[in-house]
């Protein structure tokens, strides 16, 4: 039996994709490449963030979370924001029919210049988790899509 981790999402099979790992015995965060080179342009007012596709989706028990979090060095270095401050990445959200659980990680670029991240490259890091919800929780929906799909 499967009980969480990291597998190549369809279509990307054939596109050399490093499944995430710990650095070190004791970290936190499994770090996250970049699938393909995407530049990400410095930030103008009424941009949308830039997807940043990883060929990865994740599995997890049923009162799991992955949260998706920025590399400690990317604003600094690159400029790079996360859009969304925490990506979440919920159990329901593996192998959906709009895009296979597909995990990206939404970017806005603070400098005045573009930047490009390579393929292969970290650009951020997924941490599990457990949650807990409350005594009325009522939720009885089902996910029948990928991003923004829950409204």
């Amino acid at each position: 039996m499967k009980t969480r981790g990291f597998e190549v999402c369809k279509g990307f099979e054939d596109k050399d994709i490093h499944l995430p790992e710990r650095k070190t015995k004791y970290s936190a965060g499994y770090d996250i490449e970049a699938a393909e080179d995407v530049v990400v342009p410095s930030f103008r007012k009424g941009d949308n963030p830039t997807l940043i596709p990883t060929g990865i989706k994740a599995y997890m028990m049923d009162d799991e979370v992955l949260y998706l979090y920025n590399r400690s060095s990317n604003p600094k270095k690159k400029g790079l924001v996360l859009a969304n401050s925490v990506g979440v990445i919920d159990k329901d959200y593996y192998g959906n029919p709009d895009n296979d659980g597909h995990i990206m990680f939404a970017f806005y670029n603070i400098k005045e210049e573009d930047i490009t991240i390579k393929k292969g490259e970290a650009i951020g890091q997924g941490v599990f988790s457990k949650y807990l919800i409350s005594d009325d929780d009522s939720a009885s929906g089902e996910r029948t899509g990928g991003f923004g799909s829950t409204d």
